[in-house]
């Protein structure tokens, strides 16, 4: 049975994290009484809205938007928001807690950003709802759910009334390519100044300008990568921690057993035997 919450009609937290670039923490539906409010905070994620009835407000960055049935709204990360049901037609919402690197691309595609919060689509409202519905009915299927939200993007972009101009696009497809090139060669040398010689680049220009659309640096996002490559292996494979290592771009497993512990705090060996013990259903002491 579906998980109900004081304040919500369903919620279920899921953290699907598989895709290398498309993460759902959390996803809910609520029908809101009549000025019912919430005020949120997250950080490393952000929360779509999409309102399936009824209408409300937004209040981000000191700015006050009026959301009603068939419309959309983003709460971007570490930004605090407050929105609040319509006293006389109080609205009903799906939610989604997402995150990943190319979130906050995928995003401004379809014009949604903190200072444009609102999407409004010209067509397929229907359709966008169904999706995020079906989602909610299939909450269980990690792929299921999301290669579904990559559905629900691709209709938001295809039929958003507030598209990215052109320059603006051309600079998210430069991004993007970089994204493209890290995942493919992140197992060897990948120095910065390479990535933007081949895209005809200032390197400057370039780590200026993945750091606005994504919120990573050049650096962070292949070491986020990586690390994420590392988990895998170290979770579905018997390699050793030194071939994992060379596996994922580091010539030295020290170099590498540092920086995982780092992003992880704990050693590549013990988070190995962490999740062969919860495996197992085996309980060890620390």
């Amino acid at each position: 049975m579906p998980q109900e919450l004081q304040g919500c009609d369903f919620c279920k937290f899921v953290n699907y994290e598989d895709s290398d670039d498309f993460y759902l923490y959390e996803l809910g539906r609520n029908k809101c009484e009549p000025l019912y409010s919430y005020e949120h905070l997250v950080k490393n994620r952000v929360i779509l809205h999409f309102v399936t009835g009824g209408k409300g407000i937004l209040r981000l960055n000191n700015k006050e938007y009026s959301v009603h049935e068939h419309q959309a709204f983003l709460i971007p990360d570490n930004t605090r928001a407050f929105y609040q049901a319509d006293r006389d037609d109080p609205w009903s919402y799906i939610w989604f807690h997402i995150g990943g690197p190319k979130i906050p691309l995928i995003l401004r595609e379809a014009g949604l950003t903190g200072e444009h919060p609102i999407y409004t689509p010209t067509s397929c409202a229907d359709i966008i709802e169904g999706l995020a519905m079906d989602i909610l009915d299939n909450y269980t299927r990690q792929y299921y759910c999301v290669g579904t939200l990559y559905k629900i993007c691709d209709y938001m972009i295809e039929n958003s009334s507030d598209k990215e101009e052109p320059d603006i696009e051309n600079s998210l497809l430069y991004v993007k390519n970089v994204i493209s090139y890290i995942q493919l060669k992140y197992s060897e040398p990948v120095k910065i100044e390479t990535i933007a010689f081949s895209l005809g680049l200032n390197r400057s220009y370039l780590t200026r300008l993945f750091k606005n659309a994504t919120g990573y640096s050049l650096q962070e996002y292949l070491l986020t990568y990586r690390m994420k490559m590392a988990v895998k292996l170290l979770a579905n494979s018997s390699l050793s921690v030194a071939q994992i290592a060379s596996n994922v771009g580091y010539t030295d497993t020290f170099t590498f057993s540092k920086a995982f512990k780092r992003f992880y705090g704990k050693s590549p060996s013990d988070y190995r035997n962490v999740k062969i013990n919860v495996s197992t259903g085996t309980i060890t002491g620390s």
